[in-house]
């Protein structure tokens, strides 16, 4: 009994964290730029100095899905997306350089530029600042930035910085707690000339709400059909306790 109590409780108890990751990809499905969460489940056998005659259920999320989601048309200037594979680099609130593909920058009132959880856009020679009041913003395809200095003709720009946009291997980078991607060795990732933006939208979820749902119900009877056998297993102990005492 002992065995079957074990296996399923520690199924239990994954399918409570898988459920845990399916929940927060469905708290998210409207969140700009994030990437859903996967997560399967495998059998680990239980090794503890004598034979592993114990396996439990260990449920682990190995990847995320990096399908590119739906473009929405929003018209703002400091909106943008990007095309296929890619990542913005942005500095998180302990100075660290981390990754995102939240494209619905902000502006504050001293011209530094961020996205909307306030991390700081990083350009190719660090933090971007733009001068205030903006007058005809314009991102390119390629991150640079340009605006028309004040008192300036209506068809003059001016370069004022550039974001700095990376295509690092998708199985170098790591997503953190709070939904950014960091590299896994620490190293930073040098400025890739292959990833285009488009100006004027921003990148939507690319979580599947339907499947999300579909998943957590199974996962919801799977706990369930865990449980009963938790008890089946209590019950065919008190059982086997009966005999013994009668014998």
């Amino acid at each position: 009994m002992d065995k079957l109590l074990w296996i399923a409780a520690s199924g239990a108890k994954q399918d409570l964290l898988a459920t845990g990751v399916r929940a927060n990809n469905l708290a998210n499905a409207q969140t700009i730029g994030f990437k859903a969460q996967l997560e399967q489940a495998r059998a680990m056998p239980v090794y503890d100095g004598g034979l592993p005659t114990r396996v439990f259920a260990m449920t682990e999320s190995p990847s995320n899905n990096y399908e590119t989601g739906a473009m929405i048309q929003t018209g703002r200037d400091l909106d943008v997306a990007i095309q296929g594979n890619g990542f913005f680099a942005v500095q998180d609130a302990n100075g660290n350089e981390v990754y995102s593909r939240d494209g619905s920058f902000q502006l504050g009132p001293d011209g530094v530029l961020t996205d909307m959880h306030g991390n700081i856009v990083l350009g190719d020679a660090g933090p971007i600042f733009l001068p205030v009041p903006l007058d005809n913003l314009n991102i390119d395809m390629d991150g640079t930035i340009s605006t028309r200095p004040i008192g300036a003709p209506i068809n003059v720009s001016e370069e004022v910085g550039r974001l700095k946009l990376v295509n690092p291997q998708l199985d170098s980078i790591e997503r953190r707690a709070d939904g950014l991607f960091q590299s896994k060795n620490g190293e930073l990732f040098n400025a890739s000339e292959q990833v285009n933006l488009l100006s004027g939208v921003v990148e939507g979820s690319n979580v599947n709400a339907v499947n999300e749902m579909v998943n957590m119900i199974s996962l919801q009877r799977h706990y369930e059909l865990q449980v009963k056998l938790m008890k089946q297993a209590d019950d065919l102990d008190q059982q086997g306790n009966m005999m013994l005492r009668i014998l």
